[in-house]
Protein backbone atom coordinates (compact mmCIF):
# COMPACT_ATOMS: atom_id res chain seq x y z
CA UNK A 1 0.00 0.00 0.00
CA UNK A 2 1.03 3.76 -1.11
CA UNK A 3 2.94 5.32 2.19
CA UNK A 4 0.66 8.25 1.75
CA UNK A 5 -2.77 6.51 2.62
CA UNK A 6 -0.75 5.34 5.65
CA UNK A 7 -0.08 8.61 6.76
CA UNK A 8 -2.84 10.48 5.61
CA UNK A 9 -4.21 8.01 8.01
CA UNK A 10 -2.60 8.61 10.56
CA UNK A 11 -2.85 12.48 10.17
CA UNK A 12 -6.70 12.53 10.14
CA UNK A 13 -6.96 10.73 13.36
CA UNK A 14 -5.32 13.76 14.80
CA UNK A 15 -8.16 16.02 13.68
CA UNK A 16 -6.03 19.17 13.80
CA UNK A 17 -6.30 22.08 11.25
CA UNK A 18 -2.38 21.07 10.06
CA UNK A 19 -2.96 17.32 9.99
CA UNK A 20 -6.13 17.51 7.89
CA UNK A 21 -4.46 19.74 5.54
CA UNK A 22 -1.56 17.41 5.03
CA UNK A 23 -3.75 14.49 5.23
CA UNK A 24 -6.28 15.91 2.20
CA UNK A 25 -3.23 16.96 0.42
CA UNK A 26 -2.04 12.77 0.68
CA UNK A 27 -5.45 12.00 -0.73
CA UNK A 28 -5.36 14.14 -3.37
CA UNK A 29 -2.06 13.03 -5.07
CA UNK A 30 -3.72 9.64 -4.78
CA UNK A 31 -6.50 9.91 -6.21
CA UNK A 32 -5.53 11.74 -9.18
CA UNK A 33 -2.76 9.85 -10.00
CA UNK A 34 -4.94 6.63 -9.93
CA UNK A 35 -7.63 8.41 -11.76
CA UNK A 36 -4.91 8.93 -14.71
CA UNK A 37 -3.71 6.13 -14.83
CA UNK A 38 -7.35 4.32 -15.32
CA UNK A 39 -9.02 7.55 -17.27
CA UNK A 40 -5.99 8.49 -19.37
CA UNK A 41 -7.05 12.74 -19.14
CA UNK A 42 -6.25 15.15 -16.68
CA UNK A 43 -9.57 16.26 -16.86
CA UNK A 44 -11.29 13.75 -16.35
CA UNK A 45 -8.47 13.02 -13.47
CA UNK A 46 -9.53 16.07 -12.27
CA UNK A 47 -13.60 15.94 -12.05
CA UNK A 48 -12.64 12.45 -10.64
CA UNK A 49 -10.53 13.68 -7.79
CA UNK A 50 -13.00 16.29 -7.09
CA UNK A 51 -16.00 14.43 -6.39
CA UNK A 52 -14.36 11.35 -5.14
CA UNK A 53 -12.86 13.32 -2.33
CA UNK A 54 -16.09 15.25 -1.58
CA UNK A 55 -18.26 12.10 -1.41
CA UNK A 56 -15.53 10.47 1.28
CA UNK A 57 -15.87 13.68 3.39
CA UNK A 58 -18.23 12.29 5.57
CA UNK A 59 -16.76 8.87 6.31
CA UNK A 60 -13.17 9.62 6.53
CA UNK A 61 -13.37 9.75 10.48
CA UNK A 62 -14.79 6.63 10.08
CA UNK A 63 -12.11 4.46 8.96
CA UNK A 64 -10.55 2.31 11.11
CA UNK A 65 -7.15 1.52 9.56
CA UNK A 66 -5.27 2.61 5.92
CA UNK A 67 -6.56 -0.52 4.47
CA UNK A 68 -9.86 0.14 5.00
CA UNK A 69 -9.58 3.67 3.70
CA UNK A 70 -7.68 2.32 0.57
CA UNK A 71 -10.56 -0.19 0.12
CA UNK A 72 -13.13 3.22 -0.24
CA UNK A 73 -10.80 5.53 -2.39
CA UNK A 74 -10.21 3.07 -5.02
CA UNK A 75 -13.12 1.35 -5.23
CA UNK A 76 -15.39 5.00 -5.61
CA UNK A 77 -12.58 5.81 -8.01
CA UNK A 78 -12.63 3.21 -10.22
CA UNK A 79 -16.37 2.55 -10.14
CA UNK A 80 -16.76 6.61 -11.28
CA UNK A 81 -13.44 6.00 -13.56
CA UNK A 82 -15.98 3.24 -15.58
CA UNK A 83 -18.80 5.59 -15.47
CA UNK A 84 -16.82 8.35 -17.44
CA UNK A 85 -15.43 5.85 -19.96
CA UNK A 86 -14.35 7.38 -23.49
CA UNK A 87 -16.06 6.13 -26.15
CA UNK A 88 -13.84 3.44 -27.94
CA UNK A 89 -12.94 2.51 -24.44
CA UNK A 90 -15.56 -0.59 -23.89
CA UNK A 91 -14.06 -2.60 -26.96
CA UNK A 92 -13.28 -5.74 -26.13
CA UNK A 93 -9.19 -6.28 -26.60
CA UNK A 94 -7.93 -9.27 -28.40
CA UNK A 95 -6.85 -11.79 -26.58
CA UNK A 96 -3.06 -12.67 -26.35
CA UNK A 97 -1.77 -16.35 -25.42
CA UNK A 98 1.14 -16.17 -23.47
CA UNK A 99 3.30 -18.19 -26.21
CA UNK A 100 2.24 -15.01 -28.13
CA UNK A 101 4.20 -12.66 -25.83
CA UNK A 102 7.21 -14.77 -25.81
CA UNK A 103 10.20 -12.77 -27.23
CA UNK A 104 11.78 -13.59 -30.51
CA UNK A 105 14.99 -14.34 -31.29
CA UNK A 106 15.57 -11.22 -32.67
CA UNK A 107 14.33 -9.55 -29.28
CA UNK A 108 16.47 -11.82 -27.04
CA UNK A 109 19.81 -11.22 -28.80
CA UNK A 110 18.60 -7.44 -28.24
CA UNK A 111 17.86 -7.66 -24.42
CA UNK A 112 21.55 -9.54 -23.87
CA UNK A 113 23.33 -7.01 -25.68
CA UNK A 114 21.30 -3.89 -24.45
CA UNK A 115 20.83 -5.17 -20.60
CA UNK A 116 23.41 -3.19 -18.92
CA UNK A 117 22.74 -0.43 -21.33
CA UNK A 118 19.16 0.28 -21.86
CA UNK A 119 17.31 2.78 -23.98
CA UNK A 120 15.56 4.04 -20.82
CA UNK A 121 19.29 5.36 -19.52
CA UNK A 122 19.08 8.01 -22.39
CA UNK A 123 15.73 9.49 -21.20
CA UNK A 124 15.29 12.23 -19.15
CA UNK A 125 12.98 10.86 -15.99
CA UNK A 126 9.89 13.14 -17.08
CA UNK A 127 10.07 11.51 -20.90
CA UNK A 128 10.04 8.12 -19.40
CA UNK A 129 7.17 9.01 -17.37
CA UNK A 130 5.04 10.05 -20.14
CA UNK A 131 6.09 7.26 -22.08
CA UNK A 132 5.06 4.84 -19.64
CA UNK A 133 1.68 6.30 -18.90
CA UNK A 134 1.02 6.07 -22.96
CA UNK A 135 2.28 2.15 -22.56
CA UNK A 136 -0.17 1.75 -19.10
CA UNK A 137 -3.22 3.42 -21.35
CA UNK A 138 -2.50 0.86 -24.16
CA UNK A 139 -3.71 -1.77 -21.51
CA UNK A 140 -6.79 -3.34 -22.59
CA UNK A 141 -8.88 -1.93 -19.34
CA UNK A 142 -9.35 -5.30 -17.14
CA UNK A 143 -5.68 -6.00 -17.21
CA UNK A 144 -4.66 -2.17 -16.64
CA UNK A 145 -6.79 -1.41 -13.50
CA UNK A 146 -5.21 -4.92 -12.13
CA UNK A 147 -1.62 -3.55 -12.71
CA UNK A 148 -2.11 -0.02 -11.88
CA UNK A 149 -3.78 -1.22 -8.56
CA UNK A 150 -0.63 -3.62 -7.63
CA UNK A 151 1.87 -2.23 -9.00
CA UNK A 152 1.64 1.34 -8.92
CA UNK A 153 -0.47 1.78 -5.73
CA UNK A 154 0.96 -0.93 -3.81
CA UNK A 155 -1.32 -3.24 -2.91
CA UNK A 156 -1.93 -6.99 -2.26
CA UNK A 157 -2.86 -9.32 -4.58
CA UNK A 158 -5.68 -10.36 -2.06
CA UNK A 159 -6.86 -6.22 -1.28
CA UNK A 160 -7.02 -6.11 -5.45
CA UNK A 161 -8.95 -9.14 -5.31
CA UNK A 162 -11.54 -7.89 -2.92
CA UNK A 163 -11.58 -4.21 -4.73
CA UNK A 164 -12.17 -5.64 -7.86
CA UNK A 165 -14.72 -8.51 -6.68
CA UNK A 166 -12.15 -11.14 -8.53
CA UNK A 167 -10.61 -14.61 -7.13
CA UNK A 168 -6.98 -14.25 -6.26
CA UNK A 169 -6.02 -16.39 -8.75
CA UNK A 170 -8.27 -14.24 -11.44
CA UNK A 171 -5.60 -10.94 -10.22
CA UNK A 172 -2.34 -13.21 -10.45
CA UNK A 173 -3.24 -14.18 -14.41
CA UNK A 174 -4.25 -10.53 -15.30
CA UNK A 175 -1.24 -8.87 -13.30
CA UNK A 176 1.56 -11.00 -14.89
CA UNK A 177 -0.74 -10.51 -18.68
CA UNK A 178 -0.61 -6.30 -17.75
CA UNK A 179 3.16 -6.76 -17.20
CA UNK A 180 4.32 -8.57 -20.10
CA UNK A 181 2.07 -6.80 -22.38
CA UNK A 182 3.24 -3.17 -20.93
CA UNK A 183 6.72 -4.17 -20.68
CA UNK A 184 6.80 -4.97 -24.82
CA UNK A 185 4.56 -1.85 -25.41
CA UNK A 186 7.19 0.44 -23.31
CA UNK A 187 10.10 -1.08 -25.07
CA UNK A 188 8.05 0.11 -28.78
CA UNK A 189 7.46 2.90 -27.44
CA UNK A 190 11.33 3.71 -26.48
CA UNK A 191 12.81 2.37 -29.50
CA UNK A 192 9.76 4.72 -31.68
CA UNK A 193 8.87 1.75 -32.79
CA UNK A 194 5.54 2.17 -35.01
CA UNK A 195 4.10 -1.84 -34.18
CA UNK A 196 0.46 -1.94 -33.27
CA UNK A 197 -0.45 -1.53 -29.67
CA UNK A 198 -1.06 -4.32 -27.49
CA UNK A 199 -4.61 -4.26 -27.44
CA UNK A 200 -5.24 -3.41 -31.00
CA UNK A 201 -2.88 -6.54 -31.65
CA UNK A 202 -4.49 -8.90 -34.47
CA UNK A 203 -3.61 -12.53 -34.69
CA UNK A 204 -2.20 -11.62 -38.09
CA UNK A 205 0.57 -9.30 -36.80
CA UNK A 206 2.17 -11.98 -34.98
CA UNK A 207 4.98 -13.82 -36.33
CA UNK A 208 4.43 -17.42 -37.10
CA UNK A 209 5.66 -19.78 -35.08
CA UNK A 210 8.38 -20.71 -36.95
CA UNK A 211 9.61 -17.59 -37.17
CA UNK A 212 10.18 -17.30 -33.63
CA UNK A 213 13.38 -18.71 -31.67
CA UNK A 214 12.67 -22.51 -30.44
CA UNK A 215 11.95 -22.55 -27.00
CA UNK A 216 12.63 -25.50 -24.46
CA UNK A 217 9.91 -26.46 -22.07
CA UNK A 218 11.79 -24.64 -19.39
CA UNK A 219 11.55 -21.71 -20.91
CA UNK A 220 8.27 -21.80 -21.96
CA UNK A 221 7.81 -22.98 -17.69
CA UNK A 222 9.32 -20.36 -16.66
CA UNK A 223 7.87 -17.47 -18.88
CA UNK A 224 4.08 -18.26 -17.40
CA UNK A 225 5.67 -17.99 -14.06
CA UNK A 226 7.71 -14.77 -13.77
CA UNK A 227 5.37 -12.64 -11.96
CA UNK A 228 4.88 -14.99 -8.89
CA UNK A 229 8.43 -15.50 -8.94
CA UNK A 230 9.53 -11.88 -8.78
CA UNK A 231 6.94 -11.11 -6.48
CA UNK A 232 8.42 -14.28 -3.88
CA UNK A 233 4.89 -16.09 -3.72
CA UNK A 234 6.46 -19.14 -5.40
CA UNK A 235 8.00 -22.44 -3.05
CA UNK A 236 11.58 -22.18 -2.25
CA UNK A 237 11.86 -25.58 -3.70
CA UNK A 238 10.20 -24.16 -7.38
CA UNK A 239 12.81 -21.25 -6.66
CA UNK A 240 15.64 -22.98 -6.63
CA UNK A 241 14.54 -25.14 -9.95
CA UNK A 242 14.23 -21.26 -11.92
CA UNK A 243 16.93 -20.21 -10.72
CA UNK A 244 19.14 -23.43 -11.26
CA UNK A 245 17.85 -23.05 -15.27
CA UNK A 246 18.52 -19.10 -15.36
CA UNK A 247 21.90 -20.04 -14.83
CA UNK A 248 22.49 -22.07 -17.40
CA UNK A 249 19.76 -19.61 -20.05
CA UNK A 250 21.03 -16.18 -20.41
CA UNK A 251 18.26 -15.37 -22.60
CA UNK A 252 15.68 -16.03 -19.30
CA UNK A 253 17.99 -14.23 -17.13
CA UNK A 254 17.57 -10.91 -19.81
CA UNK A 255 14.51 -11.19 -20.28
CA UNK A 256 13.40 -11.62 -16.39
CA UNK A 257 16.27 -8.19 -15.69
CA UNK A 258 13.90 -6.43 -18.93
CA UNK A 259 10.80 -6.79 -16.82
CA UNK A 260 12.04 -6.18 -13.34
CA UNK A 261 12.96 -2.85 -14.76
CA UNK A 262 9.06 -2.60 -16.34
CA UNK A 263 7.85 -3.27 -13.02
CA UNK A 264 10.13 -0.84 -10.69
CA UNK A 265 9.35 1.61 -14.06
CA UNK A 266 5.51 1.55 -12.35
CA UNK A 267 6.24 1.40 -9.03
CA UNK A 268 8.09 4.86 -9.12
CA UNK A 269 5.79 6.49 -11.05
CA UNK A 270 4.53 9.75 -10.19
CA UNK A 271 1.75 11.71 -11.92
CA UNK A 272 1.25 15.36 -10.22
CA UNK A 273 -2.33 17.10 -10.04
CA UNK A 274 -1.63 20.54 -11.63
CA UNK A 275 -0.52 22.71 -8.10
CA UNK A 276 -3.15 25.54 -8.90
CA UNK A 277 -5.93 23.02 -8.81
CA UNK A 278 -4.28 21.08 -6.39
CA UNK A 279 -4.43 24.07 -4.14
CA UNK A 280 -7.65 25.16 -4.54
CA UNK A 281 -9.52 22.20 -3.78
CA UNK A 282 -7.25 21.37 -1.15
CA UNK A 283 -8.26 23.95 0.76
CA UNK A 284 -12.16 24.00 0.11
CA UNK A 285 -12.01 20.24 1.40
CA UNK A 286 -9.90 21.18 4.35
CA UNK A 287 -12.80 23.53 5.43
CA UNK A 288 -15.36 21.75 4.91
CA UNK A 289 -14.05 18.94 6.55
CA UNK A 290 -12.84 20.23 9.78
CA UNK A 291 -17.13 21.81 9.65
CA UNK A 292 -17.86 18.58 9.67
CA UNK A 293 -15.78 17.84 12.72
CA UNK A 294 -17.41 20.78 14.58
CA UNK A 295 -14.04 22.94 14.50
CA UNK A 296 -15.77 25.30 12.50
CA UNK A 297 -18.87 27.17 12.04
CA UNK A 298 -21.22 26.05 9.27
CA UNK A 299 -21.80 27.17 6.16
CA UNK A 300 -22.32 26.19 2.63
CA UNK A 301 -19.27 25.21 0.52
CA UNK A 302 -19.75 25.59 -3.17
CA UNK A 303 -16.91 22.80 -4.82
CA UNK A 304 -15.69 24.68 -8.42
CA UNK A 305 -14.98 22.14 -10.72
Amino acid sequence: MRRELIEASELLRRQTPEAVEQAVDLLQGTVYSFSMSICGHREDAEDTMQDVLFRSLAHLARFPDPEALAAWLYTVTKNRCRRIRRPGAQLAPKMISLQELMPDEAELQRLLKTESHSPEDKLLDAEQHNLLHKAVLELPPTLRVVLVLHDMEELTTDQVARILDLRPGTVAVRLHRGRLILRREMNRLLKGNSSPSAEGLRVSDIPARHTRAKRSVHCKDLFARLSDYLDGKLPPATCQQIEAHMHACPNCVAFLSDLRASIDRCRNRQIPCDPKVASRLRALFTQEYLRMLGHLPHENVKIVS
